[in-house]
């Protein structure tokens, strides 16, 4: 029979660490929280081998006096909440007290404090959870905090840490967002003492934007300002031209606190509706503020996600705050003296709350398309023999997106960006089989592209492969690659979407040792670029010419992504439908 025991100080501090410290990105969050609750306008963060060996985080805050550095890392022990009021109104981005104990319980921890009116700082060093030394000590007015070997003492939760690139990685993106929020304040990142990042004060909060999501986007970003009853929306979404694969570039922030708010992506995917292709997601940075009231913060341990008292309200806000935006003009008509962030509606004494629609603006979702007669898959091998378009005729082009074809006995349906993209996946990887003459088209300058940190170091183990391909790519330093050649089949595209999905694909996948693999996922992202477009007129020889092409392929029937390139009818079944035969 087990017996029920209650676990040892130490234990439990571990355990409750392990909701608020995941990985080395965490600490660096929490700290920085604690900097910028402190009133800092200077954070300097140095990490080193990705936070295994060394994080600390140094401000120029209110610091704290000696007996409030010793309750500081007591757990539960907080200056932001006393009573059980302050909890339902949170305006801090820390509030409960369990940063610097659970920090310190899985990790050899330094503080070093000192408030303006103290004349001295106070140092306290603690190991695995246990003070081992509280020292009187010379010290700026501020905090520096640092965690060493973190993990040191509980080793099962170490060996899920992921490789130094990869944790560093997930620092300098934590930093970018925080960074993203705070213009005001400086923040610099240091990674085995070299500068990674330094995000200089930004009087205008748009040059911040633009330092954190890229230069490259600085004159396709559209500003969003829209208020309702709820809530008040701000920020900058990018031109639909500029996408990415998943969601890692849509930033939002809550009351100046960075969430993860599924509701709140679909309410902005709505807003551009009809401009995004399918499976595509844009770039932005969105700011919600909601009267503090009216947010739970406190529904996850990471304080990552949060709750809406009028939630539909707030959809609709930043749904309604991107439509609006494709009217308002890009970021240019701006003027300086204009406010970028618009007051919230409930300190507005002058807001007039707007009528707000009870209308249902989430449409329902198309009825799936049922392709009728045979399934294509035991019919499709006859369809494509060498040379087999070579007798079909081309009627014409639906809605500039499908071809019409009349080929002997069946009437064949043409994607033609799905066939355009398996066109190219295969030259593509043809190319890399074996590079030809005249398969890479040089550019006139050397376009260079920044990307993020971990998807520097990502795209740097792929450089080989993708010079292989066709292109011509040279790290330039830093984050930044420059590129002076494509593969001709992308020769008309823009670069630097291109390679911004590129490196966010082998982000997302990791460089490990499937090398082909990867490659091949970012031969289907190319292939994505360099196709021709649904809603585009082709001429009759140019729709011919794709057809004869997608004949000659290994795989003309479906995409790099899986998609059918054709759908197809026989006479028979035509006949039948029209109730021609019995």
């Amino acid at each position: 029979m087990a017996f029920i025991r209650i676990l040892p100080e130490i234990l439990s501090n571990q355990i409750a660490a392990g909701e608020v410290v995941e990985r080395p990105a965490s600490v660096v969050k929490e700290l920085l929280e604690n900097a910028i609750d402190a009133g800092s306008d200077r954070i300097h963060t140095e990490i080193e081998q990705g936070g295994r060996s060394l994080i600390r985080v140094s401000d120029n805050g209110a610091g704290m006096s000696h007996d409030n550095a010793l309750l500081a890392i007591e757990r539960y022990a907080t200056s932001k909440v006393a009573t059980e009021s302050d909890l339902a109104e949170i305006r801090s981005l820390g509030f409960r007290g369990e940063a610097l104990p659970s920090i310190a319980a899985v990790s050899k921890f330094r503080m070093t404090t000192r408030s303006a009116d103290s004349d001295a700082g106070t140092e306290i060093v603690v190991e695995g959870g246990k003070i081992k030394a509280v020292n009187q000590t010379g010290a700026p007015v501020g905090t520096m905090v640092s965690a060493e070997q973190l993990f040191y003492n509980t080793p099962a939760r170490r060996k899920f840490l992921k490789t130094v690139n990869t944790e560093m990685g997930h620092i300098s993106e934590t930093m970018a967002c925080i960074a993203l929020s705070r213009p005001g304040i400086r923040f610099r990142l240091d990674h085995n003492k070299k500068t990674v990042k330094d995000w200089p004060k930004a009087a205008d909060p748009f040059e911040r934007v633009v330092d954190v999501l890229g230069n490259e986007l600085e004159n396709l970003l559209y500003p969003v300002r829209y208020s309702n009853s709820a809530a008040g929306v701000s920020g900058w979404i990018a031109d639909p031209s500029v996408t990415r694969s998943g969601t890692s570039r849509i930033y939002v922030f809550v009351n100046g606190r960075f969430v993860r708010d599924r509701g709140v992506i679909y309410a902005l995917c709505e807003g551009f509706r009809g401009r995004l292709m399918k499976g595509r997601f844009p770039v932005a940075a969105i700011f919600i503020d909601v009267p503090a009231a009216e947010v739970d913060v406190n529904v996850h341990p990471a304080k990552q996600e949060v709750r809406f008292l009028k939630q539909r309200q707030v959809i609709e806000a930043v749904r309604a705050a991107v439509e609006k935006a494709w009217s308002a003009g890009r970021t240019g008509a701006f003027e300086k003296s204009t406010p970028h962030f618009p007051p919230p509606p409930w300190e507005d004494k002058n807001f007039i709350p707007r009528q707000e629609s009870h209308q249902n603006t989430v449409s329902e979702p198309a009825a799936e398309y049922k392709t009728p007669g045979k399934s294509l898959r035991h019919t499709q091998a006859e369809l494509f023999e060498p040379g087999s378009f070579s007798e079909a005729a081309v009627i014409g082009q639906f809605q500039n997106t499908y071809i019409i074809c009349d080929k002997p006995g069946e009437l064949v349906l043409v994607d033609q960006h799905a066939a355009h993209e398996r066109i190219i996946y295969e030259r593509l990887h043809n190319t890399r089989k074996s590079v030809e003459a005249g398969s890479s088209q040089q550019l006139l300058m050397p376009e260079t592209v920044e990307v993020g940190y971990r998807q520097a170091s990502a795209i740097k183990s792929l450089l080989p492969e993708l010079n292989a391909i066709g292109f011509e790519i040279e790290h330039f330093g830093g984050d930044t690659f420059a590129v002076k050649a494509v593969p001709a089949e992308l020769a008309d595209r823009q670069i630097t979407p291109l390679i911004s999905d590129i490196a966010e694909t082998t982000e997302n996948t990791g460089a490990g040792p499937d090398i082909s693999g990867l490659t091949d996922q970012c031969i289907t992202v190319m292939a994505c670029h360099g196709a021709i477009r649904a809603n585009q007129a082709l001429s009759k020889e140019e729709m011919t010419s794709l057809l004869k092409q997608l004949s000659a392929c290994e795989n003309p029937f479906n995409c790099p992504h899986g998609r059918p390139t054709m759908i197809r009818w026989s006479l028979q079944f035509l006949e039948k439908s029209f109730k021609r035969t019995l």
